[in-house]
């Protein structure tokens, strides 16, 4: 058996953290507790606990324990929601709602959505909207561009309204094609002004305001079928499932 490093010990519960299956105020496994499961000296399992309190994950409580800090700025990314509905059945944390979903099928001119669906100028594909919510505040806008011959098997994408069960998993289920996907991809833009309105960030007219934009591509062994797009209120910072 590999041996195990502190860093993988706190990269596996920073990704619980990620993902909802710890949350904020709950108490974290106790040394002895991680020492067991991972079969690692007291020393390596306290430089674990030492490295998420230095990034600000963790903190000591009287009487409890080591518990989840809260971080009221911080945004789960699209691929820790899916790692947490694949795992737990929920995509969501503690306190996050999804609202207002869209469906709309749209020819685009979008070069970074081209490129990555390897689709013709002007082609339809399918766009899926929702707008991400912790607390009822908006902190995410998410966006799935749906390449246009998953219709064929999944018809339902075209419809308003959350999905259940998630539209990868009924696809995969219909044909026996499993989906994957590629490493999470951040880069920052302007705002556009429909999704500083879906923010509800309030901003002067024609205003310049820059946002966190996470991408994320999904394949079937035809190719790529999906690009999501999670565009963040400007002041959170997110969290990878990776």
């Amino acid at each position: 058996m590999a041996k195990v490093g502190y860093m993988e010990i706190a990269a596996e519960l920073r990704k619980q953290m990620q993902n909802g299956e710890l949350n904020p105020g709950d108490k974290i496994p106790s040394l002895n507790e991680i020492q067991k499961r991972y079969g690692v000296t007291v020393t390596t399992a306290n430089r674990a606990f030492k490295q998420l309190k230095a990034e600000g994950l963790t903190y000591a409580k009287p009487g409890v324990g080591t518990v989840v800090a809260a971080r009221p700025h911080t945004a789960v990314t699209g691929a820790a929601r899916l790692d947490r509905l694949n795992s737990t059945g929920s995509p969501f944390v503690a306190e996050e709602t999804a609202t207002d979903h869209i469906s709309m099928i749209r020819g685009t001119t979008d070069n970074d959505i081209i490129e990555q669906l390897l689709i013709e100028p002007y082609e339809e594909i399918v766009i899926r909207r929702r707008t991400f919510r912790r607390n009822d505040v908006p902190y995410a806008l998410g966006l799935s561009f749906i390449h246009k011959r998953a219709l064929r098997d999944v018809p339902e994408i075209a419809q308003t309204g959350p999905l259940e069960p998630f539209w990868q998993k009924t696809y995969t289920e219909r044909t026996g094609k499993e989906i994957t996907r590629s490493p999470e991809r951040r880069t920052a833009r302007l705002a556009a002004d429909y999704e500083l309105e879906a923010l509800e960030v309030p901003t002067p007219a024609n205003a310049a305001v820059p946002v966190l934009v996470l991408h994320t591509t999904f394949y079937d062994e035809d190719g790529p079928i999906e690009l999501w797009e999670d565009v963040y209120t400007p002041g959170f910072w997110q969290e990878s499932a990776e």
